[in-house]
């Protein structure tokens, strides 16, 4: 395990968070805390083989949020002085003073165990940043020169997004803590043109982002070679394939493509500030709203979805959030009802009664120093049956349907409700075997309707952690990574579109 960085623990962190929360006490704060951050982002880009853009960047800086006479006040700066961190917990208090008039929700918060001083870092092997550019650089081109080197590839893209964030947190409640993450997201897309039509169409890798370091990009974690060998052939057959018949199919769906559509249905839908209405101006409320706890039936009787902020590479995985609160791991559908929400503090403490525990499950973050922390998504998974089936027994149960492969576009509502999806790959199930790939499929369904639908998921053997790293949420926008963990499952009688036919409607 690495150690945490050392350039950061030279930062005059608790010197900081000391003189911030005693001036916050000073002027009346009944609670305070402190984070000092550094996000170190890098982006490198290739087309064809050759290095197109690399951007390095690094946000540093501080940050007090207080609650005052009921009232939450935030404040945040890039100077790391004493004098700077005094000034901000006073223009944090000062902001509280001023919004107190508007308020009509007294701020209270659940109750936390005291953490002091303690340390978490992220399930990594090599810190990105360690490795030279010129390096990265080179194994994307190789992967890329790969891709070229084969009959029907006319481009290539290559992509990798590496992030390095350490934070330190303190409040007036006596919890301290440094936590340091690594995560990157790596992506290759192939593109055929047929010179004659002009048609095109494109194969991306499946690999998703993930918690891990460097390693992830050279085999620890996902099998490079098998995938870029076997692109091209995908590419060249979904090239030549049939449009798809639209109408209603049995559909298998690959952990590669449903994790996006557990995000979309699931994730936000369960989001307690979406159900109450908070959140409402970016990307919705949602249907699944709290008097419903415990009664409405999300899915069919298999279905198992836990909230985790502890899976090890998660996204969304941490020892502890931006509250203090220490990652874990709790139900949200449970036998196919809502039986929980992801929740912050205070949250938890409003609707303790109705949510029937007195604790926050660690669901605040903000993304950089300079913005508030707000309620921000687990890594949402839907469980594996302990000895369920392999994908290959899913869709031997087919008589008539797809295998659907990867992620790609998608659309949902402003309630998490009605949504389509479409993917990578596409393969015609006949009698139980596959059958050729399809194009211009999507499938269409309510997120209840999709849910109960649900009729088998694979064992653990087709449990794969699939995610994104820009999940936007909030105004002004933060972005967001997070992680969705899911077997293979087999859904019956799911409408099957034809986008060609639906676009030229």
């Amino acid at each position: 395990m690495p150690d945490l960085d050392e350039s950061f623990l030279a930062l005059p962190r608790h010197e900081l968070a000391a003189a911030a929360l005693q001036r916050a006490k000073d002027l009346g704060a009944s609670f305070a805390e402190f984070r000092l951050e550094r996000i170190r982002s890098e982006s490198i880009s290739l087309r064809d083989g050759v290095l197109e853009n690399a951007g390095d960047d690094e946000d540093l800086g501080l940050a007090v949020r207080v609650i005052h006479d009921g009232t939450w006040g935030f404040a945040a700066a890039v100077a790391l002085t004493v004098d700077s961190a005094v000034q901000v917990a006073e223009q944090a208090v000062n902001l509280a003073q001023v919004s107190r008039p508007i308020n009509t929700e007294p701020i209270e918060l659940a109750d936390e165990p005291v953490y002091d001083d303690v340390t978490w870092i992220s399930s990594y092997e090599v810190d990105p940043f360690n490795v030279p550019r010129a390096e990265k650089v080179a194994l994307l081109a190789d992967y890329s020169r790969r891709l070229l080197a084969a009959d029907g590839v006319t481009h290539v893209t290559a992509h990798v997004t590496s992030v390095h964030e350490c934070k330190f947190y303190a409040n007036s409640e006596g919890t301290s803590y440094t936590q340091q993450r690594v995560r990157v997201g790596p992506s290759l897309q192939a593109v055929a043109v047929d010179a004659e039509t002009g048609r095109f169409d494109t194969m991306r890798t499946c690999a998703p982002p993930a918690g891990r370091g460097w390693e992830y990009l050279t085999g620890t974690g996902w099998d490079w070679d098998t995938e870029l060998a076997s692109i091209p052939g995908w590419l060249a057959e979904k090239m030549a394939a049939p449009s798809v018949e639209p109408g209603r199919y049995d559909v298998v769906v690959d952990p590669t493509n449903l994790w996006l559509t557990i995000h979309e249905s699931i994730g936000h839908a369960t989001e307690l500030d979406r159900a109450l209405g908070y959140e409402a101006n970016y990307a919705g409320t949602s249907f699944a709203t709290l008097d419903q706890l415990g009664t409405l039936k999300y899915g069919s009787p298999i279905m198992h979805v836990t909230g985790d902020r502890t899976a090890e590479h998660g996204l969304s995985t941490v020892g502890y959030d931006d509250e203090g609160v220490a990652g874990q791991q709790w139900d949200l559908v449970k036998d196919g009802i809502l039986v929980g929400y992801q929740v912050d503090r205070r949250m938890a403490k409003v609707n303790e009664d109705v949510l029937g525990t007195p604790r926050s499950n660690g669901c605040a973050y903000a993304d950089s120093s300079g913005h508030i922390p707000i309620q921000r998504m687990a890594n949402v998974s839907l469980q594996p049956a302990p000895d369920g089936p392999s994908t290959e027994e899913l869709i031997s149960r087919v008589k008539n349907g797809i295998y659907i492969v990867g992620d790609k576009s998608w659309s949902i509502d402003m309630q998490r409700y009605n949504f389509q999806f479409t993917g990578q790959r596409f393969f015609k199930i006949t009698d139980g075997k596959l059958d050729g790939q399809l194009r211009d499929v999507a499938y269409q369904a309510t997120t209840t309707e999709f849910w109960g639908s649900m009729e088998a998921v694979g064992g653990p053997q087709t449990y794969l952690l699939g995610g994104a790293l820009n999940c936007g949420k909030a105004q002004p926008s933060q972005s967001g990574a997070v992680t969705h963990g899911c077997p293979s499952a087999l859904f019956r009688d799911v409408n099957i579109l034809n986008t060609t036919q639906e676009a030229g409607r």
